[in-house]
């Protein structure tokens, strides 16, 4: 059965459902009266007067405006009294904060609603309620505190903050993620997608898979560094961290916040040291090459040398010693060329950039065919230039002479036992434009299934041979890396090996 508290005849019903509920009422209720004399009453106030505004019912006399005036804060009394004036004046819902001093509770904040009528002899009656609401004020003075160093964090940070909901998927940017961006410093929400297209496109794969990590409870937070695009057509570096703060019953995330931090002056300066640490190491290998290049140039000439100096000394008749001195002369000439190649670089080491000629890479393979004659005494090496002779490439003379005649004396050196060695130069040009060389020969061959990344490593060997070092393919490497270019190998055992240079010219 429904109450029907403007339909029950019986009063006394009515007013014990009246006291019951007053009773329970936490708030100070009124009807207040103003006649037309300026005179106060007060025709209702509930026994919660006390506990509220320390005041007995019977306090609530003509005289007790100018208690509640002494209680009233001094800064809110003009206030309180404009608002009740301005009630009275327009018949208006009457709503005020103030604060009050209690004798007991100390400064306490009030709040007044009431509902105004005018009646026909003049009079003004509110009725209403008094509430405390100092607990309500000290947490929205907490929040505004706490938002406000929160707001001072924000501009003093250099960190944008970002708000995923995955239920409604929008994502709140505030202005300084913005910022980042070059775009308007104004707070919006926007879909998810959009910062994923402005991401460079080497940089998603990772990103992708740190935040899918995460959502898989894989990692207990998200962080990435990755290039995003600015509204001006430039590339930002930013770190992106985030943090699921919401899952569903099976885990799966529905809300994620995090924060954008523009780190591109870091990663300059990272980038710049790494580029710095790369031109040192780079250095660093080429003066390893150059010493290497003294032993295993000079030691090879110095080689032939002695062997040309031993067919004078084994000739008793002398009748080849003639011939014997022109090829004297020809190595003497080319160990003098190698010797001021060899100078050119130390007085370039303390240089960056290596110094680039354009050499005829013809003439550069008759020097090492020259050069090798008598070398390890093969008398039937066939080796064959198909390279143009009008052709050049930019490189450096010393690199160029090295490279080669490390690749015909490997050549050499590990012929197949059952035939002789043939060693073929031949000249192409890539699909890109790039010059190429390909140097074949029809040696031992390396199994590239077992050593293929090891081939171009320092001291590495695959064959047992005397003289292997493992340094002749270490040094060429580096060489041809230094001028830019690059190298590939084709090998099958017992069949042969090409190598193929591909330099950096066009």
């Amino acid at each position: 059965m429904v109450f029907d508290l403007y339909g029950n005849e019986n009063c006394l019903e009515v007013n014990n459902f009246y006291k019951k509920l007053l009773a329970e009422m936490p708030d100070l209720l009124f009807q207040f009266v103003i006649d037309s004399d300026n005179r106060y009453s007060f025709p209702l106030v509930s026994k919660s007067a006390d506990d509220i505004f320390e005041l007995s019912v019977e306090d609530f006399t003509n005289d007790i405006k100018l208690v509640i005036y002494d209680r009233i804060s001094l800064q809110d009394r003009d206030l309180f009294f404009q608002s009740l004036v301005k009630s009275r004046k327009e018949v208006q819902p009457w709503n005020v904060e103030f604060r009050a001093l209690l004798p007991k509770k100390g400064l306490r904040w009030f709040k007044v609603s009431a509902k105004t009528e005018r009646s026909a002899d003049g009079r003004v009656s509110f009725f209403g309620h008094v509430s405390d609401i100092t607990e309500l004020k000290d947490k929205e003075e907490k929040l505004r505190i706490s938002e406000e160093r929160f707001q001072f964090a924000l501009e003093a940070s250099t960190a944008g903050i970002w708000d995923w909901d995955m239920v409604t998927n929008t994502v709140f940017y505030s202005s300084l993620s913005l910022k980042i961006l070059e775009l308007e410093s104004t707070d919006i929400f926007d879909d998810p997608e959009r910062w994923d297209k402005i991401v460079h496109p080497e940089d998603l794969p990772k990103y992708y898979s740190d935040i899918q990590e995460h959502f898989d409870n894989k990692i207990p937070y998200y962080e990435n560094y990755h290039r995003v695009m600015t509204s001006s057509g430039n590339y930002k570096w930013i770190l992106d961290r985030g943090k699921v703060i919401e899952r569903d019953g099976n885990g799966r995330p529905l809300r994620v916040i995090g924060t954008h931090t523009d780190v591109s002056l870091q990663k300059e300066k990272e980038l710049e040291l790494l580029k710095t640490m790369k031109l040192y190491s780079d250095q660093n290998s080429r003066l390893v090459n150059f010493s290497h290049i003294v032993s295993h140039n000079l030691n090879t000439q110095a080689g032939n040398i002695k062997s040309i100096l031993d067919f004078i000394d084994a000739d008793v008749d002398k009748q080849t010693i003639n011939e014997m001195l022109e090829h004297l002369r020809t190595v003497s000439n080319d160990l003098n060329d190698t010797i001021a190649n060899l100078t050119q670089i130390v007085k370039t080491q303390s240089n960056i950039n290596i110094a680039v000629a354009p050499l005829r890479l013809s003439e550069y393979i008759e020097k090492t065919i020259t050069t090798i004659k008598g070398y390890d005494k093969q008398t039937k090496v066939t080796i064959v230039n198909n390279v143009p002779k009008y052709l050049t490439i930019n490189f450096n003379p010393a690199y160029l002479e090295s490279v080669l005649l490390n690749f015909t004396t490997n050549a050499i050196k590990y012929a197949h036992p059952d035939r002789d060695p043939v060693v073929v130069f031949d000249f192409s040009i890539e699909p890109e434009g790039y010059k190429s060389l390909k140097i074949t020969d029809n040696g031992l061959g390396i199994d590239l299934a077992v050593y293929g990344d090891l081939l171009f490593g320092m001291y590495k060997t695959f064959h047992k041979h005397q003289e292997a070092r493992g340094i002749g393919l270490y040094i060429t490497r580096n060489q041809i890396e230094a001028m830019k270019g690059s190298i590939s190998v084709e090998s099958k055992v017992g069949v042969g090996t090409s190598f193929k240079i591909i330099f950096n010219d066009i």
